[in-house]
């Protein structure tokens, strides 16, 4: 085993959304989580990374620690019968599972929209979260570095993260386009069911949009999406006079009739352009509404369009994607090994060192302070020679999987297990 890293996951391919939003943990939760996950059940290398789609633990453990985790995560949640929620994680048992579903992970290839933008800033958040814990050891520092350095060279050499391949992002992208030219465009957003609440998070991101109001029939999901997202509030009694100052009006209104007819819209006196885009399936637009001078209407099938085109590029992206993450895995491996076989570099050298100052201290009365210099000179030269080889030849078996023997010889040669790890 090159590493006891391991990992626990629920995510959106084995839980519906009331299971992950039960289970998800905001910044406040996710740091006492750590604590208690490495003070109390004393887990090392932890990252705990909660999302809408996923909330997943990773952590270092001899033994398969994820049955006290889940207990852990239902307790903080509150939730009474925590067995009931085994059966909606995966949990990776073993080093190369572990670290290749964060690599997957943190480069958008196990999202719900591959190539997420969000999740690789979502892990460096984690990242810093276990690092203010004390909870990230050297192998998760160095795995970490390794994902974000992976990260950059996909986005420099693939056209993994072109385009905007979700619905959500590619509204945000048409009202880009359609607003160009617009000092600051007021966007209003009406229905805020799955879509409608993606949407609003996305321009709640963007730096370019700083007019952006929600609207909803139901003021309680409004209440909790703006407090979110810090946008403010239309009561849905004002949406006339909100589609009237609006720019852009974004639809996601769930019924089996189109809710914005022709004769809404006529009252509304558009000036220039108001731009009114349809997500909703049935449509909630009626198609005569285009009919009115001024207004331009664009439906989910244009959206989809956009989406759909992105997402074909960013999978044939993907073998590539695949082939870096493997020269990076290959590169993390090799310094795992060498991190495994460190210890026994360090008692080596410290076995050489405590014969060579035994010797010193046997000859050392005899001599005057420059021979004394010189001699010490020489042993330091003579130790770093005669440990070369042996050093060398350990890295080699590493990588050849075959260092367990030669740490057995050295072990036995030098009496090691008497040897201290420190200098």
């Amino acid at each position: 085993m090159l590493h006891p890293f391991k990992a626990v996951s629920l995510s959106f391919k084995k839980a519906p959304l009331e299971i992950r939003e039960l289970i998800s943990l905001d910044e406040v939760a996710c740091r006492r989580f750590l604590h208690t996950l490495h003070h109390d059940l004393g887990l090392t290398d932890l990252l705990v990374l909660s999302t809408c789609n996923r909330t997943e633990i990773y952590y270092s453990a001899p033994r398969d620690q994820s049955p006290g985790i889940i207990e852990a995560l239902g307790q903080l949640k509150g939730l009474t019968d925590v067995a009931a929620y085994f059966p909606y994680f995966d949990v990776l048992e073993t080093y190369h599972d572990a670290v290749q579903h964060l690599f997957e992970v943190a480069m958008g290839l196990d999202a719900q929209v591959v190539g997420d933008l969000q999740i690789s800033n979502q892990v460096k958040q984690a990242y810093q979260w276990s690092a203010d814990e004390d909870a990230a050891g050297p192998f998760l520092h160095r795995l970490l570095h390794t994902i974000f350095f992976t990260n950059k060279r996909v986005q420099q050499e693939t056209s993994f993260r072109d385009g905007a391949a979700s619905t959500s992002y590619a509204t945000l992208e048409l009202v880009e386009e359609l607003t160009a030219d617009m000092a600051n465009p007021r966007v209003l957003v009406v229905g805020l069911g799955e879509i409608g609440a993606d949407v609003c998070r996305h321009f709640a991101d963007s730096k370019s949009f700083t007019d952006v109001t929600l609207c909803n029939r139901t003021r309680d999901k409004a209440e909790t999406l703006a407090a979110e997202c810090k946008l403010p509030i239309l009561d849905f009694e004002n949406l006339v006079q909100g589609m009237k100052d609006a720019d852009v009006v974004i639809s996601s209104i769930s019924r089996d009739t189109p809710f914005f007819t022709r004769e809404m819209v006529e009252h509304l006196e558009v000036l220039s352009y108001k731009f009114f885009i349809d997500l909703s399936v049935p449509r909630s637009i009626e198609a005569d509404v285009e009919n009115v001078p001024g207004v331009l209407v664009y439906n989910i099938d244009a959206i989809q369009s956009k989406a759909s085109a992105a997402l074909e590029q960013r999978l044939a992206a993907v073998p590539q994607v695949r082939a870096i993450i493997a020269e990076s895995i290959a590169g993390l491996s090799d310094w795992t090994k060498e991190m495994m076989v460190s210890p026994t570099i360090q008692k080596l050298k410290n076995a050489l060192e405590q014969i060579r100052l035994e010797e010193m201290d046997r000859f050392q009365k005899k001599m005057s302070p420059e021979e004394a210099r010189r001699m010490d000179e020489v042993t330091r030269s003579l130790m770093q020679k005669i440990l070369k080889q042996p050093v060398l030849q350990l890295k080699a078996a590493c990588k050849r999987g075959e260092a367990d023997q030669l740490i057995d010889v050295l072990t036995d040669l030098f009496d090691l297990e008497n040897q201290p790890n420190h200098a």
